[in-house]
């Protein structure tokens, strides 16, 4: 079992990273390639997964923005004025 548990880290890892690739906004990506060369690189089971997460993957992304242009933070049920609207 022991043997086995390497083997499987890495088959998780680039597999979630094929995903994070796939998945990912293509305006986002980092690296300067496309979005398309990214995922072909991804598909190097250590190596590119390594890379897509290093050099590739988009930082951070932004919150949604409400209707005012403030960014809505979550709230508890008894401090939103909606939910106590509809009470």
């Amino acid at each position: 079992m022991i043997r086995v548990l390497p083997w499987l880290i890495v088959l998780v890892a680039w597999l979630y990273g094929m995903v994070d690739c796939a998945l990912s906004d293509r305006r986002a990506v980092r690296g300067g390639i496309s979005k398309t060369l990214w995922f072909l690189i991804s598909v190097l089971p250590a190596v590119g997964t390594v890379l897509w997460f290093v050099f590739g993957r988009p930082r951070g992304t932004t919150p949604p923005r409400g209707s005012n242009g403030k960014g809505r933070r979550p709230m508890a049920p008894d401090d939103d004025p909606d939910f106590l609207r509809g009470l």
